[in-house]
């Protein structure tokens, strides 16, 4: 897992009220003002009798009228959303102008499904849900574009979500350098999709020594082969092995694979960069690169991972 420096932050604690059924304009948070757009700012929601935190970018265009996308980002252990945020740049109009950008943090600075968890994995599904009712209830939201990232065992547990029926109130995910310990080898068959084809965008580095390409004993757990975790995903979207394609760029560094799923170019694709480590993929230098000792790599994941969820809506 990416270990990093102890990293605090004041959260300020604002309880937010129970959502309320969407219509087809948007969610019950439609005509709610925001008067700090384009400003991270911090909330706290009480869930399965737990105080727990997050934070919120809104687009520097936010209107209220306007449903938007919402991208939640979950951090990798010993950190937090603050730190994911800056290390990612994802609240960057670049990468995010057009979307609602949502940080949760996990008990511990971890995520459920590592054996030095604090939480279950019903405890944090749990707290995801009660997350999306508190956005749903207080911005604008569009309920069919609402996706999840993360890196690590935030990347990990992206893919919980996904093999979970929370899944159902997402339109896509991508996961990178993630730490699947809820979907080894011994529990692959225990995720249950919400529907299938279900997107998926994986992203991972060949030289990863903390969660590695082929799979083993992780900090927190076995953890799969890279390639076989495709292969469940190729199986349970329905994805054509025939339609799979390869296609590598910087002498060969970099892999970027695609499979057609349920007939849908595309629903399942994955990012290997040869000679990169534990980090998340940047061409500009990250602090997640910084703390494995290496300088920016190949290909922007934040660009990627958004381009992605711009061409998927939840049926």
């Amino acid at each position: 897992m990416m270990k990093l420096a102890d990293f605090t932050t004041a959260i300020t604690t604002a309880i937010l009220g129970l959502a309320v059924p969407a219509t087809s304009e948007g969610t019950a948070g439609c005509g709610k003002s925001h008067p700090l757009p384009d400003i991270t700012q911090y909330f706290g929601l009480t869930s399965s009798g737990r105080d727990r935190s997050y934070s919120v970018h809104l687009p520097a265009n936010y209107s209220s009228t306007n449903p938007y996308p919402v991208v939640l980002g979950f951090h990798g252990s010993s950190s937090i959303g603050l730190f994911f945020e800056a290390d990612t740049k994802m609240s960057e109009a670049r990468f995010s102008g057009n979307k609602i950008m949502v940080y949760p943090n996990g008990v511990g600075g971890a995520w459920a499904g590592a054996n030095y968890s604090e939480v279950s994995v019903t405890e944090d599904l749990q707290f995801v849900s009660d997350l999306l009712d508190a956005m749903r209830d207080s911005y604008c939201v569009d309920d069919s574009r609402i996706y999840a990232t993360g890196m690590s065992i935030g990347g990990g547990f992206v893919n919980t979500i996904a093999c979970s029926s929370l899944s159902s109130q997402f339109a896509a995910f991508a996961p990178a350098s993630g730490s699947f310990y809820t979907d080894n080898d011994a529990q692959h068959t225990n995720c249950t999709l919400a529907r299938s084809p279900l997107p998926v965008l994986e992203i991972h580095g060949g030289a990863d020594e903390s969660v590695f390409y082929s799979g083993g004993a992780g900090e927190g757990g076995q953890e799969p082969n890279i390639t076989t975790w495709l292969g469940w995903w190729a199986a349970r979207n329905g994805c054509d092995d025939s339609s799979k394609t390869v296609e590598e760029s910087f002498d060969g560094d970099v892999q970027h694979m695609s499979w057609t799923c349920g007939g849908a170019q595309g629903v399942l694709q994955h990012w290997k960069v040869d000679d990169m480590g534990h980090c998340w993929a940047s061409t500009e230098i990250n602090f997640s690169q910084i703390s494995v000792d290496e300088g920016p790599t190949h290909i922007q994941a934040s660009q990627i991972v958004m381009e992605f969820f711009d061409r998927f809506t939840k049926p």
